[in-house]
């Protein structure tokens, strides 16, 4: 798919959630390559938890983990949104160390992070077989599902939060027929705790996340040739307990036309109208095993840090 060919979905994607009521656009916008390098800063920001659980979990428990699966059963790992794997180096050294032959497939939809991905591990692990591709999981996993090689997916850092547990089930089931008979799934869950602490993740003293939100407009002004001024817009999170869900938006602070030039649309806004920029829905282990009762995994068994903030859970089919 040619970059004009993208930039034309992203248009029509971006210019239909701003023109519905309310206003939202789809959180994947935010991974250009300056989106990329800040959101690793936010990973190692002192209240963004998730990074460091999922790190505990994969170091101290990857063992088990590959017990559970089979060691010989690993032919293939597939990770969805790999971004730097960071995590996942600790997975693929200790399969190397145990002398596992496997392909790592990273799946994106951002050739920058595959590039950037591609680069260091052939710097850092340089016998490890690479073939990313770029693309919608879907669309490649598809593909995929005529290898007959067992596939372990890796679906890390609860990017499935992205998603409302509407679109979470559509999701599983979706992964599951994309899946061969005796694939396994570890996917990461950040689950529900004291509404302050979750709060703080996504919005940090130092102003990370709120530079990574408002980034997404500098795409837009850059890549479909819009005219957002960043000073007439703020970040704001919030956090609802009862529902579980984070939520992050971009704030209008005056009456102002955004210009889409090249498209000849003009999108109104209103002094403090909000733009919804992502959602992170947070779980209980009770929503977990419903999620994975319903899409028809067997489920393996749940792995938590020692805080129990967060949980990897392994799924077969």
């Amino acid at each position: 798919m040619s970059i004009k060919t993208i930039n034309k979905n992203m248009l029509e994607e971006v210019l239909s959630g701003l023109k519905e009521t309310p206003k939202h656009i789809s959180s994947k916008f935010f991974y250009d390559k300056i989106g990329d390098a800040l959101f690793e800063k936010i990973m190692d920001l002192p209240e963004y938890y998730l990074t460091r659980c999922e790190y505990e979990i994969l170091s101290q428990q990857k063992e088990k983990i590959v017990s559970k699966i089979g060691i010989n059963n690993i032919e293939s790992i597939i990770e969805l949104g790999a971004g730097n794997a960071f995590k996942t180096k600790i997975l693929i050294n200790y399969l190397i160390d145990k002398g596992v032959d496997f392909k790592f497939q990273p799946i994106d939809i951002s050739s920058n992070s595959l590039n950037k991905l591609g680069e260091s591990l052939k710097k850092e692990i340089p016998t490890l077989k690479f073939s990313p591709l770029q693309g919608e999981y879907f669309d490649v996993l598809a593909h995929l599902k005529t290898q007959e090689k067992s596939k372990l997916i890796l679906f890390l850092g609860s990017s499935i939060g992205n998603l409302t547990f509407e679109q979470t089930e559509a999701f599983l089931e979706g992964l599951y027929n994309s899946l061969n008979k005796g694939d396994y799934v570890l996917i990461g869950f950040d689950l529900a705790k004291h509404p302050q602490t979750i709060l703080d993740a996504y919005n940090d003293k130092s102003g990370v996340t709120r530079a990574f939100n408002l980034n997404v407009l500098k795409r837009f002004n850059e890549e479909l040739e819009a005219n957002f001024k960043l000073e007439n817009f703020d970040h704001f999170p919030a956090y609802n307990p009862i529902e579980k869900t984070a939520k992050s938006y971009l704030v209008s602070l005056k009456n102002q036309t955004v210009d889409f030039i090249s498209a000849g649309e003009k999108i109104e806004f209103t002094q403090n109208e909000p733009i919804k920029v992502e959602i992170s829905q947070k779980y209980s282990i009770e929503d977990i095993e419903t999620f994975a009762k319903k899409s028809n995994f067997e489920l393996i068994e749940h792995f938590y840090d020692c805080k129990h903030y967060y949980v990897d859970t392994l799924l077969k089919k």
